[in-house]
């Protein structure tokens, strides 16, 4: 559960983050919880790196899919049956 907090922060400052989050395609709250969730804070990642690691984290939250019972081919030859008569 996210808890809203209140800050006092200069205007400037604040419409310069916000800048900078939206060239980044992100919320000035995200690139804030992006910076101090870090491994190591005090070094730079790239917004490549970042990516990766929401990526990976997603993936290991997911359930694992089973593998198809038969093989792309045997299920492209099928579906084109299907399909075409």
């Amino acid at each position: 559960m996210k808890t809203k907090l209140t800050l006092t922060i200069k205007k400037e400052v604040v419409e310069m983050a916000k800048r900078k989050a939206s060239g980044q395609g992100i919320s000035l709250s995200k690139m804030i919880e992006n910076i101090f969730e870090k491994e190591e804070p005090l070094v730079q990642t790239s917004e490549s790196e970042l990516a990766a690691k929401r990526l990976l984290k997603r993936l290991e939250e997911m359930e694992p899919t089973k593998a198809p019972k038969e093989s792309d081919k045997v299920a492209l030859t099928q579906y084109l049956k299907e399909k075409y008569g």
